[in-house]
């Protein structure tokens, strides 16, 4: 499964109710842009250190994926079916999107509108 930046900031925070989500999982991915916005938000956080701390000791455990010619490639696809259905989403979550699609893993989040996403699995908790 691929965790989305809210669902890496509770399970940052170390959200209980999640944890029947994570325990199913058979892989823990994060994708870069995830990353990306979680570190953004760390510098802007009074917990700063202890958050970096958390992040360095579970990096290790994730996957990271990162963004290649074939998510781009994906990004396009997504992009343009949202377009084309006129239901647009945040940039940055249509390169998760396309991320999630291109591996075929669910999509942890609490963000609605990848409900709009054809073919991507949203998982809630």
């Amino acid at each position: 499964m691929i965790l989305d930046t809210n669902a890496l900031s509770a399970f940052a925070d170390g959200d209980k109710s999640m944890r029947a989500v994570l325990e199913e999982a058979l892989l823990l991915a994060v994708p870069v842009v995830v990353l990306g916005e979680f570190r953004f938000g760390i510098r802007s956080s009074r917990h700063r250190d202890a958050y970096e701390e958390w992040l360095e000791a579970n990096l290790p455990f994730w996957k990271v994926l990162d963004v290649t010619r074939r998510t781009a490639a994906m990004y396009a696809e997504v992009r343009s079916e949202l377009k084309r259905n006129g239901t647009p989403i945040p940039e940055n979550d249509v390169w998760i999107a396309a991320i999630a699609r291109e591996h075929d893993l669910p999509l942890l989040t609490r963000d609605g509108h990848f409900n709009r996403v054809p073919r991507l699995a949203v998982l809630k908790w």
